[in-house]
């Protein structure tokens, strides 16, 4: 309860309607392929990630919309003030992958706990949304987070998409390319008027680099491992 009050306490009744209204359509859609007791699991996941996003960009005293979803697509904040500075950018982005890859591992202690296949079917989708948002390429949380670190990693970003769109075509994936080619031009360009913002102290950038690269070795193996639990019992 005291998680909910917690969850809940940054938002009005407008963004209450909002985020359950959207939240109950994607589940209603998900459930035709899923069904509905791993659809309501999967988008509490999203939201717990999205919350994530949320709350960070509130304490840094943003204005910020609550979590809206729209199925097969996924879900986000709408930040009507943008951070000034690349690394408000990263603490908001690194946000929402840490609760996310939190609440995907509560999911997995229940489905340890109780030996519940369709837990562990849940906690694995958490596990690899998570790991796939941490791909180092703006639209992706791991582009706001690398872009801290170093905007020559979003040139590491790029191959990953495209040979994932090469591996499993998506119009998503191609929506994600079409999103990210200003940012990767952007960075090649490396204009002037960007330093600024892209000032991070050394410190910092060691900081979310090892708070990066440590989540993303986390996600990954918590991936595999979940992975090859549901493919043993197939």
């Amino acid at each position: 309860m005291k998680l909910l009050l917690l969850l809940f306490s940054g938002l009005k009744l407008g963004k209450i309607l909002t985020t359950g209204g959207s939240m109950f359509i994607s589940v209603f859609a998900y459930s035709f392929i899923f069904g509905w007791r791993y659809a309501l699991g999967l988008v509490i996941l999203i939201f717990c990630h999205e919350m994530g996003h949320y709350l960070a960009a509130k304490k840094l005293g943003l204005n910020v919309g609550a979590p809206t979803f729209i199925p097969f697509v996924g879900a986000w904040i709408s930040l009507k003030e943008q951070p000034l500075k690349a690394e408000d950018e990263a603490y908001i982005g690194i946000a929402g992958p840490f609760i996310g890859a939190v609440s995907a591992f509560v999911c997995y202690c229940f489905a340890r706990q109780y030996e519940s296949m369709l837990l562990l079917a849940i906690s694995y989708a958490g596990f690899f949304i998570n790991l796939f948002n941490l791909i180092p390429l703006p639209p992706f949380d791991g582009g706001r987070i690398t872009a801290a670190i170093s905007r020559k990693m979003w040139f590491v970003g790029a191959p990953v998409l495209i040979g994932m769109f090469l591996w499993h075509p998506s119009p998503i994936l191609i929506l994600m390319v079409i999103l990210a080619a200003p940012h990767i031009w952007s960075a090649i360009k490396g204009r002037s008027e960007d330093t600024r913002y892209y000032a991070v102290p050394f410190a910092k950038r060691v900081m979310y680099g090892l708070f990066y690269f440590g989540l993303l070795a986390y996600l990954a193996v918590m991936s595999n491992s979940v992975y090859n639990m549901l493919s043993s019992v197939k």
